[in-house]
């Protein structure tokens, strides 16, 4: 009995271990995007935007009425566009093409930084991997107990679908690593001082093996919302860079330096609207799973208990999402703030809830 105490112990302290550690290198892979997005190449749309709408083509305007713009892609060639249109957003029906900083490879340091960057986020997804076993074998169940070891399992998990989408290579979003890792670092950092819960068994109510499936069903919703979340996001950024390109509006130098490396809107929005609309039917699954849980827990499916209500809250706000990019009058920025709030939601039911608010799911141990 000793022995396994300390054995368990050790491995509590080897999990921290290599959280810290998991920290250090995401911070080394933050830098790399950084760099990334300091050196490496405009995206497609800024390049042709620019190649449009720069003195040289202002000069060939006046005097043909037409500019000659070559776009340094693969396989580019020189294609002849009318003044003064100029094209941002992809056309209806058109297949994904690369975009994003460093997606052509037009600059060797900038993609030389990308590769570092992955290769860190990479690293450091392993080590996070590790920490959340360690954890798991240290309390010998699941590693999700309570906030703290849900919030390292959902970082992790949320980079594990980040390089999912990645190493598919139906998805070129690489555009994604910089606020990916500055937010796990965030999660992270809020994990390790705020949320820190000691290595203990679960309260009666959580032994069952609904553990393993509701809880992590809801870990792998939360991840993939969150990959929707900052795609819509960085969506509404870049639709309004678009907007004020189109009028000719001045824009900051900084503003442009950042949103032009950025996919086209169209793209973002895209992505944004996939992922949701996968990940919905496993989040209305996790709602059963959490009902039927209860149900043999406590005796009743439905309580609405503050978890259980904000869940539905979250489930309503996605619906309504998903049927308003389906309404024409619905669709761009205003489904995307519709998006935003149900990802807020979300995020209120696993912050506010576990931390403010009293219930039967008070298992934040903070």
């Amino acid at each position: 009995m000793i022995l396994a105490a300390a054995t368990n112990e050790n491995l509590a302290h080897t999990s921290n271990v290599l959280v810290y550690s998991a920290m250090a290198v995401y911070m080394l892979a933050f830098f790399a995007h950084i760099f990334e997005w300091i050196f490496g190449s405009r995206s497609k749309v800024a390049r042709t935007a620019a190649a449009l709408t720069g003195p040289a083509a202002e000069e060939q305007a006046k005097e043909t009425g037409t500019v000659t713009v070559k776009v340094t892609a693969k396989g580019g060639g020189t294609t002849v566009l009318e003044r003064p249109k100029i094209v941002t957003r992809s056309a209806s029906g058109s297949r994904d093409v690369p975009d994003g900083p460093g997606a052509d490879g037009g600059d060797v340091q900038g993609d030389m930084w990308g590769r570092i960057a992955l290769s860190l986020t990479v690293l450091a997804f392993f080590v996070a991997a590790g920490g959340v076993l360690t954890r798991a074998l240290s309390v010998q169940r699941a590693p999700w107990g309570n906030m703290y070891e849900f919030s390292i399992t959902f970082s992790t998990v949320a980079v594990g679908v980040y390089l999912g989408l990645l190493a598919s290579r139906k998805l070129n979003i690489r555009w994604l690593g910089l606020p990916l890792v500055a937010t796990v670092l965030l999660t992270l950092g809020l994990a390790v001082t705020v949320l820190y819960t000691a290595s203990d068994q679960l309260v009666p109510a959580l032994h069952s093996y609904w553990l393993w499936i509701h809880v992590s069903t809801a870990i792998f919703c939360g991840a993939v919302f969150y990959v929707g979340a900052v795609a819509t996001l960085l969506y509404l950024f870049r639709d309004r860079y678009e907007v004020k390109l189109i009028a000719g509006e001045k824009v900051s130098a900084f503003a442009t330096s950042v949103l032009e490396r950025l996919p086209a809107a169209a793209t973002l929005d895209k992505l944004a609207y996939r992922v949701n609309a996968a990940v919905f039917p496993l989040w209305t699954f996790t709602i059963i799973a959490g009902a039927i849980w209860a149900g043999s827990a406590w005796g009743h499916y439905w309580e609405w208990d503050p978890k259980e209500t904000w869940s539905f809250i979250t489930w309503v706000a996605y619906a309504g999402y998903l049927h308003a990019r389906a309404t024409a009058g619905w669709k761009g920025r205003k489904a995307a703030s519709l998006a935003l709030v149900a990802f807020a939601c979300f995020l209120f039911n696993y912050y506010g809830v576990n931390i403010f608010v009293s219930g039967k799911h008070s298992y934040a141990g903070v």
